[in-house]
């Protein structure tokens, strides 16, 4: 640590992100399509020389967890005698370290004086990679084959020259191969100006400096998040959930995590979950390994630089053939972006047993994907899409859940409306938060959303994979459970709204694949909201309130949820406070058994700030 004080490391560690900063925006500039210009579905990354993340951007978490094992596992097969200057290597393949095939990774080594540095790197949702489906999310496919093009390791580019057969060959199986040359094009130039700005950094600290500080950066975090898992109470802690469907039958699968803490070490075992099933639900290894990380890194200081330090204290176990762990040919697709957040459920729910205060009441738990395909009737071009939105989350010790949030293994963007009309046949007739969606409780649940779509084309190819059709995400110490989703659809000149099983005779509600719909049908989307957090009697009436003010809060929910009688004269809202007293009193009352006021909730008037306070001040003892 010559070299090196605090300071001096985090000024490094910041010099690095910003690299990563100027990546993405990059990216976001130049993409052709809305996952990335307005999604922000991607993340950067420098990586040493062994494919250790040492820098990344905070824009995508489940692809911050994965890239570092795609990375090496890129260098294991190709070998590093086979890696040259200018060459540009891609990735995308599922069994070979990979997310589900929509997410590509695009890496480029740096060569300095020519000797090997490391890598940038940045992995990107990319919109439409071929396969059964326009989008390239087939809700009821039965093997990898049917989701997409795979891509082993292979290059791009070789020596700055484009590969041209590799591609014809991706370009020929793509739907929409305009856009995807434009996003790669994106990719390739976030990683040329990456590898300018590291050439920058080295010339002004040298190259040693450098590569000694990311080696401690990772160390640092390393021993930081040791500390942070050394104030959960040692145990074994146990859960189980369920995802509803995997699109090709309607029987429910189960998930089950078993979360041990020795010391400043967390063990993470999956065993006890389904066997792998037909539809597109599974998980890979990767995608698993990012549940993990995830789970842990939110329950622990924010400030701990995240590189692959700070996945040494944690370790996993996911049993091969089971849904967490699929194995080839099995389907992935929607592992990645609604199986990986009911597990991050999973986990915290089994943590909430150790640490209340820092765990949230369960979440919406879906991405809501939703894909479109067909002829634009202006242009007369063909267009696909993948778009998600967001979801009410989970109450916590300290506050409400967030409101129409983009799951939390996405951190993601929703499109502007005015953006997605004007690209694609579908005219937006609703948008907006829906009342009462959120679980009460003494902090509520966030809100989902609810959207109504008209088609305006003669004809469009509809896909889609929800869940939390059936469960609703759970609440936590007598908070109340959260809404369900759904998917509905009202045909031209019918009346009455159904769902897309009943309309096409498909075995899911949830999960389907290439639904027609044609000119003034009318599809209506409703995401979940998340649960509540502590008793809603114990809720300040003056919360509820404003809750019913803005409109989050039904009047009739006030009072049979919260037992908050409030009254409406000359437009204004008011709290019958005798009234209020005396129905809180009688459901107490009525209730079975009382909920027990916790000797951990937050005292009158401490906020999560305090929280963090206790933590940069474990920090600073701890770095």
């Amino acid at each position: 640590m010559s070299k090196f004080d605090t300071v001096a490391l985090l000024t490094l560690h910041n010099r690095l992100v910003n690299i990563c900063e100027e990546m993405a925006l990059v990216m976001m500039k130049t993409a052709y399509s809305t996952i990335f210009s307005e999604g922000l579905d991607f993340c950067c990354v420098i990586l040493n020389k062994d494919a250790e993340i040492i820098a990344e951007t905070e824009y995508t978490p489940s692809m911050i967890g994965a890239i570092t094992h795609t990375a090496k596992w890129t260098i294991e097969e190709m070998g590093m005698d086979n890696i040259a200057p200018g060459d540009v290597i891609i990735h995308n393949d599922s069994y070979r370290g990979g997310c589900h095939l929509p997410e590509h990774m695009i890496m480029k080594p740096v060569f300095l004086d020519g000797e090997l540095f490391g890598f940038v790197g940045n992995m990107g949702h990319v919109a439409e990679i071929g396969g059964k489906a326009p989008g390239s999310f087939a809700a009821d496919a039965t093997d990898i084959y049917q989701e997409g093009l795979r891509l082993p390791p292979i290059k791009l580019m070789e020596k700055g020259e484009y590969v041209k057969d590799v591609w014809k060959m991706i370009m020929t199986n793509h739907r929409t191969p305009y856009n995807t040359w434009g996003d790669f094009h994106a990719m390739i130039g976030s990683l040329q100006v990456a590898e300018k700005r590291l050439a920058g950094l080295v010339e002004r600290y040298g190259r040693e400096y450098i590569e000694e500080g990311s080696r401690l950066l990772m160390d640092y975090s390393a021993r930081r998040l040791r500390a942070e898992i050394e104030e959960i109470p040692d145990g074994t802690y146990h859960a189980i959930n369920w995802l509803e469907d995997d699109g090709v039958s309607a029987e429910m699968i189960q998930i089950e995590v078993t979360v041990t803490v020795r010391g400043d070490e967390v063990i993470v075992d999956f065993t006890g979950s389904s066997p792998q099933v037909k539809g597109p639900i599974n998980c890979t290894w990767v995608v698993s390994a990012s549940v993990v990380y995830i789970a842990i890194l939110s329950l622990t200081d924010p400030y701990i630089p995240r590189n692959s330090g700070a996945f040494r204290p944690i370790k996993i176990i996911a049993p091969p053939g089971t849904v967490v762990n699929v194995q080839h040919p099995g389907p992935c697709v929607a592992g990645n972006t609604d199986s990986q957040i009911k597990l991050i459920d999973l986990i915290l729910s089994a943590l909430s047993q150790a640490i209340p205060r820092k765990i949230t009441a369960g979440s919406g738990g879906s991405s809501s994907n939703f894909l479109i395909g067909g002829v634009h009737p202006d242009t007369g071009q063909y267009y696909s899409n993948y778009s998600f939105d967001g979801q009410g989350t989970g109450g916590t010790a300290f506050k409400d859940g967030n409101d129409a949030e983009i799951p939390r293994h996405g951190n993601c963007r929703n499109s502007p409306i005015e953006v997605f009309e004007g690209r694609y046949s579908l005219l937006t007739l609703e948008y907006k938060l829906v009342n009462d969606s959120g679980g009460p409780g003494r902090n509520r649940g966030g809100l989902g959303i609810s959207r109504i779509y008209e088609v305006t084309a003669p004809e469009v190819t509809i896909s889609a994979l929800f869940d939390r059709f059936k469960i609703k995400p759970w609440g936590l110490f007598g908070g109340k459970e959260g809404t369900n989703s759904s998917l509905t659809i009202k045909k031209k000149g019918d009346n009455r709204w159904r769902t897309f099983a009943e309309v096409y005779g498909r075995p899911s509600a949830s999960k389907f694949t290439n639904a027609v719909v044609t000119k003034g049908d009318l599809i209506h989307i409703v995401t979940p909201g998340g649960g509540g957090f502590g008793d809603p009697l114990d809720r300040n009436p003056e919360l509820v309130l404003e809750d019913v003010k803005e409109g989050y809060v039904s009047l009739e929910s006030a009072k049979r949820d919260y037992g908050v009688v409030i009254v409406k004269t000359n437009k204004m809202y008011q709290i019958n406070q005798e009234a209020t007293r005396a129905e809180r009193e009688r459901l107490r009352a009525a209730r079975p058994e009382p909920i027990p006021l916790y000797d951990w909730w937050p005292k009158e008037g401490e906020s999560i700030n305090v929280v963090r306070e206790q933590l940069i001040g474990r920090r600073s003892r701890s770095g």
